[in-house]
């Protein structure tokens, strides 16, 4: 199995977020989690004076483009290039080109790796996020996303949720 890498899509302007969104429904309908493993459409923070007022805005970094972090194959270039408002991989010709360790720096999106001490089946805490405090046992591991899926009681029932690395120590 080859890796993974960043790869630059072009849309119509305005519509980022709906092929991000349009991909990721894809991604799910398709049970290609395991090859396209983010879209991001990334933002940055900006001050804008309106009106004599300072107020501090989110602006998309990069308009018409959206970054795909997967691994190239044909199901996944044919599911991301025949997504609606896609008009294309960036690159010469068809072929995509993914980015370099060096372009993707300055975005501030290559996470580092966590190395995690626990397994499936142990009892973990959450210890930041929406399930702060929340204790749980370890029902899959998603090295790729750096994630754990834990099951939570909600409304008397046992409940799947995914929860960072960063976000969850052993008991």
């Amino acid at each position: 199995m080859s890796e993974a890498n960043w790869y630059v899509v072009h849309t119509y302007s305005g519509y980022e977020n709906k092929v991000k969104a349009n991909i990721e429904k894809t991604i799910e309908n398709r049970h290609l989690e395991d090859q396209i493993l983010e879209v991001r459409v990334p933002m940055q923070d900006v001050v804008e004076m309106k009106n004599g007022a300072r107020k501090q805005v989110q602006k998309k970094m990069f308009p018409g483009y959206v970054l795909i972090h997967m691994i190239m194959n044909d199901d996944t270039w044919y599911v991301v290039r025949n997504t609606r408002g896609v008009t294309g991989f960036v690159g010469p010709g068809s072929k995509p080109v993914p980015l370099t360790e060096e372009e993707m720096r300055p975005l501030g999106i290559q996470a580092e790796n966590i190395v995690v001490d626990f397994q499936e089946g142990d009892a973990v805490v959450v210890t930041g996020g929406a399930w702060k405090d929340t204790a749980g046992v370890i029902q899959s591991i998603n090295l790729p996303k750096q994630v754990v899926t834990i099951n939570v009681e909600l409304f008397g029932r046992e409940t799947p949720v995914e929860i960072g690395f960063a976000e969850v120590k052993k008991m």
